[in-house]
């Protein structure tokens, strides 16, 4: 009888132990935010959210009345506070777990983004790995508030564009924020972020008529890369610069760029791999980068009478190609070292690993060594496929 009482005892005190899920959210209470826009606003910041709008983009139940989005915004001193002060605009909790894409106003970014970003960072709520971008020539709010085709929701569309177009499209590149944040606080490194532009009527892309026309009234488009010296924008790189960068920096996946005929026109080629690597060392006192990149490319596109069915063509194909690949990222690092002087390659990086000792003598005065660093380049193309025909019909058209 008393081993019964005792266990019931257990059992009761064990039960007083077993709260449930103690902090846990119902859907119906929370305003599901994908994406987060973050302006200057005097001496103070704007934060907007996309929040989604649930009945709207239901498969069944789906409203024509109603934007798949609504956006709250709110202005205070700091990130944090205008994020509580939005309680006072949304019926909801906005919920930052599932944000998507961030975007940074081009004033925001030359004043310095790093006080706007620790929350974000810092944050136990929200992850991370959503991708950051600068607004080019626009408040950050006006690129969340344009509503895209294909994708109804717009930063769902922002999210997938620039992970495909990084695929696909040497200029572009995606960063996530703890990436971004890496490479602030790493020494013998600057930051880049991909640029965004509103192109068209803005006005009118904030309504629906935008995904009911064939050619939308307005769009949503990457531009290069945005160039930061710690946490401030100092300026862009054009589109061959930020192609240059992306292959220096190993980011290139796939892309298509042309070499030049004999006999003019062009000949587009598909890189289908690239590999690059960078090292650093240190000669008589003196820091010197080494950049490698090896390539793999096939013919996409013929514009003029060529036999590249002939072994020898192929191989001035190749030299042409790795001279183009070398020319880019010469005028890249040229760009970097002449005109905005900061290290965004991460060559003191480079020089680190090789060489602690030698780093520790050079760091202090990185900024003012790095536009003389000697930078040797060597590049290898391989043309692999010819597409479904040989020699282009061009070859044999009739004068």
């Amino acid at each position: 009888m008393k081993r019964l009482a005792a266990a019931a005892l257990a059992s009761i005190l064990l039960l007083s132990l077993t709260t449930g899920c103690w902090n846990r959210r119902e859907l119906n209470t929370l305003g599901i935010q994908l994406g987060t826009a973050i302006d200057k606003k005097g001496d103070q910041v704007q934060v907007a959210v996309q929040v989604v709008e649930p009945s709207a983009i239901a498969a069944k139940v789906g409203s024509n009345d109603l934007a798949p989005v609504v956006m709250y915004k709110a202005t205070a001193p700091t990130v944090f506070q205008a994020f509580r002060k939005m309680t006072e605009v949304s019926p909801r909790k906005v919920y930052a777990a599932h944000i998507r894409v961030l975007v940074l106003s081009e004033e925001l970014a030359k004043d310095g983004v790093g006080k706007a970003l620790d929350l974000l960072f810092r944050d136990s709520e929200s992850r991370t790995d959503f991708y950051v971008m600068v607004a080019k020539e626009s408040k950050a709010e006006d690129v969340l508030k344009i509503l895209t085709p294909l994708e109804k929701i717009p930063a769902n569309k922002l999210y997938n564009s620039l992970e495909t177009s990084s695929k696909a499209w040497a200029p572009t590149t995606t960063f996530t924020l703890d990436q971004f944040i890496e490479q602030l606080v790493s020494e013998g490194m600057n930051p880049v972020l991909t640029g965004i532009v509103v192109k068209g009527n803005r006005q009118l892309g904030e309504t629906k008529r935008n995904v009911e026309q064939i050619e939308p009234e307005a769009r949503l488009e990457y531009s290069t890369l945005a160039v930061f010296k710690k946490d401030k924008l100092i300026g862009w790189l054009d589109e061959e610069e930020s192609r240059g960068y992306n292959y220096i920096m190993n980011n290139v996946k796939s892309t298509v760029g042309s070499v030049r005929c004999p006999d003019g026109g062009k000949i587009d080629l598909e890189s289908i791999r690239a590999q690059s690597t960078i090292k650093g060392s240190v000669v008589n006192g003196e820091p010197v980068i080494d950049i490698s990149v090896k390539g793999e490319s096939n013919i996409g596109n013929v514009e003029c009478k060529i036999d590249i069915e002939n072994p020898e063509t192929m191989q001035m194909l190749q030299r042409e190609a790795e001279q183009a690949l070398v020319k880019r990222m010469k005028q890249t690092v040229k760009v970097a070292q002449s005109k905005y002087k900061v290290d965004m390659f991460g060559f003191g990086q480079a020089i680190y690993r090789s060489n602690p000792q030698e780093w520790k003598k050079l760091k202090d005065n990185w900024t003012e060594r790095f536009p003389k660093v000697k930078v040797n380049y060597k590049a290898k193309v391989l043309l692999r496929k010819l597409g479904t025909t040989g020699n282009s019909f061009l070859n044999d058209v009739k004068e």
